[in-house]
């Protein structure tokens, strides 16, 4: 079998290093890699931002910021988390990992891909940055109107919300056509669909997720621009709108969201765990099908947000019972989970810890989402800090929980080198610990009637003590958070080389280099089975499950790349494979299309002919720059 150095130091080619091949690369990994470290960026933004939220409640009547101020910042904080951090976390896997799980040599459309990537940094960028004058949206990140039409919230700051978010649907939509067509079409001879790895699989449900929820989203985002902007009265009830309109068409998106948020990291652990427990995942075909049952029925549960608004008993019945529903697939995953670990030569390295954190934190957060399917229940805990607790601990328990074991999982396959196994230890830990002493005692400050985003309270309700806990709480997340960044950055310069397979993992992405060389697979494998390095590593684990007959050159395509412990490896030119052609033209459009939508802020700063001109130019230099793109070679 042809390996690369295991104890070899990564090497980068020159032509691959430099600024500019970060600007113009259309790599499905590196890309990966961009969403990775801008996302991280944006962690940091909306970590402080909660940091200055708690520092605010720790007593009561502070005055660390005014209520304005704090307006902004819970409004920036939920929307930073869920657009700029979860989300792009999860699509630097996606990017990442695809092709790579599913033995193909990069995505269907690499351009599309960059400019993807380039239209969220840009549209993040848009959103975050008016936070530095105090003129960031500040109206929640659900942007209930009609409190958000000019007649309630005249500022500038609810037009860099509604045209930010149009924005990254762009990117979000993109990125989803994607991957769905990579996905479907270019999977390796004999990767079936139930040969993928839950990975893949998880991603595959999210990509239709986002093509379906995005665009209710845009509909709403759309309304609510004509109306700021133009005049019209969508939202207007003065003439004769449904004051209801924008919660329904929100949380119509706003609750499959959340498990476009949470499959990824599903995904994730459901790779972790069977490595880490040396057994093939419990109930593989069961998982697949709770996991296409959960997009399903994400698109029937969304008024259980609305209990509060009068919707009547048989509207209130009826998303009771589809609430309470969607727990059994989502059950199934947490009970396969354990049946997965139950038996197995755990090792509880820093990624199983991450993945096990995220099945009890999970177990958590999904029953007090339960809790709030019973109409009466959710009644009393609507609008306090109950709900707050409940969402924390399906997304930071959850969701970031997964992600931060794909990361310690992924790293060496992404770096050449492994994450400090003690400082991930240590990183856990804090992690944990901080998690719940932050989000457990707003379970009893919501039951004690502590309502949300209030800036500030009295003393003498009883909240004091829950609110100092969440704040010391947060203080050690935003210690735990430093122990992360300084173990990521310093194994990236100074880890131990991981060689291609430090795990000694089931699926194709780990028969390769790391980091994978441009091409992913000199020859695309042959697979004709689920787990195909463990078939031939290690048959004993896979026994009954699938079984392959292949040879490692015939599963990795290794043969083709005649790697050894004293050569380095050779380049898609050597080996004659075209690959597609760098290009900074995606970069461009991107720019020129947020800078045109974003120029509608200028409508109420300038005269109408310059705002008209301004807008006319830019879009005449995206459609230039697209125009280009498009006639542009390939490779």
């Amino acid at each position: 079998m042809a390996t690369t150095a295991a104890h070899a130091a990564p090497v980068a080619s020159e032509e691959n290093t430099g600024l500019w091949s970060w600007l113009s690369t259309v790599d499905h990994k590196r890309i990966g890699i961009l969403y990775l470290y801008t996302a991280l960026f944006f962690l940091v933004v909306g970590g402080l931002e909660a940091t200055v939220m708690r520092t605010q409640l720790m007593k009561p009547n502070l005055t660390v910021v005014t209520a304005e101020q704090f307006n902004q910042l819970f409004t920036m904080h939920g929307t930073t988390m869920v657009f700029l951090v979860i989300m792009p976390l999860s699509a630097a896997f996606f990017n990442f990992l695809i092709p790579l799980q599913i033995g193909a040599r990069d995505v269907a459309f690499p351009r599309l891909n960059a400019f993807s990537y380039w239209v969220y940094l840009f549209g993040g960028l848009f959103i975050t940055l008016p936070i530095l004058g105090w003129i960031a949206p500040n109206g929640g990140w659900f942007g209930y109107a009609p409190l958000t039409t000019r007649a309630y919230a005249p500022g500038l700051n609810i037009d860099f919300w509604v045209l930010g978010l149009q924005i990254l649907g762009i990117s979000s939509l993109a990125a989803a056509f994607n991957f769905i067509t990579t996905i479907i079409n270019m999977r390796a001879p004999g990767m079936t669909l139930m040969r993928m790895p839950m990975f893949t699989w998880m991603s595959f449900v999210v990509q239709f997720l986002v093509i379906l929820a995005f665009p209710v989203i845009t509909i709403a985002l759309v309304f609510l621009q004509f109306d700021r902007f133009f005049g019209t009265q969508f939202y207007e009830i003065a003439a004769g709108a449904d004051p209801l309109l924008w919660q329904h068409l929100f949380w119509v998106f706003g609750h499959p969201e959340v498990y476009i948020l949470i499959l990824p990291a599903f995904g994730l652990v459901s790779e972790v765990l069977p490595n880490f427990s040396k057994k093939p995942l419990f109930g593989y075909n069961v998982m697949v099908y709770s996991g296409i049952m959960i997009g399903f029925l994400g698109f029937g549960v969304w008024a259980h947000h609305m209990f509060a608004v009068g919707m009547g008993a048989v509207a209130d019945t009826l998303f009771s019972l589809t609430t309470m529903l969607i727990a059994i697939p989502t059950g199934v995953k947490i009970f396969n989970w354990i049946f997965t670990m139950w038996g197995g030569q755990i090792r509880f390295a820093s990624p199983m810890k991450f993945a096990i954190g995220l099945i009890a934190m999970f177990t958590i957060g999904g029953i007090s989402g339960v809790m709030h399917s019973s109409p009466p229940s959710d009644l009393q805990q609507t609008d306090t800090y109950f709900v707050v607790a409940h969402f924390h601990y399906v997304l930071f328990g959850g969701a970031i929980m997964g992600i931060f074991s794909g990361i310690y999982f992924y790293f060496p396959k992404m770096t050449g080198r492994l994450m400090d196994e003690g400082l991930g230890t240590l990183h856990f830990w804090l992690n944990f610990i901080g998690l719940n002493l932050t989000f457990f005692p707003m379970h009893f400050s919501g039951m004690l009637g502590m309502p949300r985003r209030i800036y500030t309270y009295d003393a003498g309700q009883g909240w004091e003590l829950f609110n100092m806990m969440s704040t010391m709480g947060t203080y050690l997340l935003v210690v735990s958070t430093l122990v992360f960044f300084y173990n990521f950055f310093k194994s990236r310069v100074s880890g131990q080389v991981a060689g291609n397979d430090p795990w000694e993992a089931p699926t194709l992405e780990w028969s390769i280099p790391s980091p994978p060389p441009d091409y992913n697979f000199a020859q695309i494998p042959v697979v004709t089975s689920r787990y195909p390095l463990w078939d031939l590593k290690h048959p004993e684990k896979t026994a009954g499950v699938d079984h392959s007959s292949a040879s490692i050159e015939e599963v990795t395509g290794a043969h083709a790349v005649p790697m050894h412990e004293e050569t380095e490896r050779r380049t898609a030119k050597e080996l004659g494979l075209p690959m597609p052609f760098p290009t900074i033209k995606p970069l461009f459009t991107a720019l020129f299309m947020v800078l045109m939508i974003g120029g509608m802020v200028l409508k109420t700063l300038t005269p109408l002919s310059v705002f008209v001109a301004t807008l006319i130019t830019l879009a005449a230099l995206m459609v230039g720059s697209l125009y280009a793109w498009l006639t542009s070679p390939l490779e």
